[in-house]
């Protein structure tokens, strides 16, 4: 296809060359020759709109063949998706089964082993010495001599003591004010127009419009204001002193000393004699073991296929089948309905925990197989 476009874009190019040299060469004199020039430029003309048509399919031509690529390309993208689902599909499925792709956490186990908490020891223990007790006299304190200290006496007296001295103090005589009433002018006398009526009071014949130039006397409103009297004022005064009678302790009869004879003390005390010494032994202390569980990883994570029933192969009768067996096994599936609520997935999930089944957001065939409930 290419070559055949450059082919006629060619065959168009020597048939221009060609009718334009025999133009340029022929004499221009004659009518003949004016004529087959005007005939070629006519041809001429042709051809360049058929390069121009040739020109519009070649586009036309490339533009199908970018559009036929992409759909290629679009194919086999499709194909390759449609190859990396069917990985993604659960292996060995049976016509009429739903599969729910889940994440089976990694399984442990508990491991208790013995081991060493404290070694072998050994004590000492001592056997205390064994005394007995006899009862002494013993002076605990010779007799002697001290200065006893007699405390001194108080008496109380009254006291006239001076408070404040005698002062001066500044007074403040506020000022003094009458009230005087008077009359004040409220508006000044003014004049104003007004409409007038009567023939005599025309101002303009042509319009009939009558106004007149009002005197307005003034009016008057009687005020009340305060007159200073007697200016404010200060005048210094003076203030006696301020006496308190306070009273007051004195020492009445000095503190002294005075000789006392104290005499010897004794008291019977109980001491105890040793009769025999103390004694050692050794005591071997066994060493101590103790049970620690740890746990270990049995298998790791993983994602799984797992047999669920959905809307494919679940019916009410199944599901209230399954919410008999839940209630009949002592788990309360709510009402026998055969709808699938909160209250019966409750009860499904503490089933599959008791009875160490898969634990999910599904309702396994699992589950339903170990409830007695046919999966058919």
């Amino acid at each position: 296809m290419k070559s055949l476009r450059t082919w006629e874009k060619a065959a168009v190019a020597a048939s221009v060359v060609l009718l334009l040299g025999a133009c340029s060469h022929a004499p221009k004199e004659t009518a003949a020759v004016e004529q087959k020039c005007a005939t070629c430029e006519a041809k001429l003309e042709q051809l360049k709109n058929r390069e121009a048509q040739l020109a519009s399919k070649e586009r036309e031509l490339q533009q199908k063949a970018q559009e036929l690529e992409q759909q290629k390309a679009a194919a086999a993208t499709k194909e390759v998706q449609a190859n990396a689902g069917d990985l993604m599909l659960p292996p060995h499925a049976k016509p009429g089964e739903c599969y729910a792709r889940v994440w089976v956490p990694p399984k442990y186990k508990t491991v208790t082993e013995k081991v060493l908490k404290k070694e072998a020891s050994s004590r000492y223990e001592v056997i205390p010495a064994k005394y007995k007790t006899v009862k002494k006299r013993v002076l605990v304190k010779e007799a002697y001599e001290k200065l006893k200290l007699v405390p001194a006496k108080y008496k109380w007296i009254e006291e006239k003591v001076l408070v404040k001295p005698a002062g001066e103090k500044i007074v403040t005589i506020p000022a003094k004010y009458k009230t005087v009433t008077e009359k004040v002018i409220d508006k000044p006398a003014h004049t104003v127009w007004k409409k007038g009526t009567g023939p005599i009071q025309r101002i303009d014949e042509a319009t009939g419009e009558i106004m007149c130039l009002v005197e307005v006397p003034a009016t008057y409103k009687t005020i009340t204001r305060k007159v200073l009297v007697e200016p404010a004022k200060t005048k210094v005064i003076k203030t006696p002193p301020v006496y308190k009678t306070v009273k007051k302790r004195v020492v009445a009869e000095p503190e002294h000393t005075v000789k006392v004879t104290v005499p010897a003390q004794y008291k019977t005390i109980t001491v105890t004699e040793m009769v025999s010494p103390p004694q050692t032994k050794t005591i071997e202390i066994p060493a101590v073991y103790t049970t620690v569980s740890h746990k270990e990883k049995i298998s790791d994570g993983h994602m799984e296929w797992r047999s669920i029933l959905c809307q494919t192969n679940m019916t009410r009768d199944r599901i209230a089948q399954i919410q008999r067996a839940l209630k009949a096994k002592g788990f309360d599936p709510g009402p026998i309905d055969g709808v699938i609520g909160s209250e019966t997935m409750a009860a499904v999930r503490a089933f599959q925990r008791k009875n160490n089944l898969p634990v999910d957001k599904y309702l396994n065939i699992a589950t339903v197989k170990a409830l007695g409930v046919s999966t058919h």
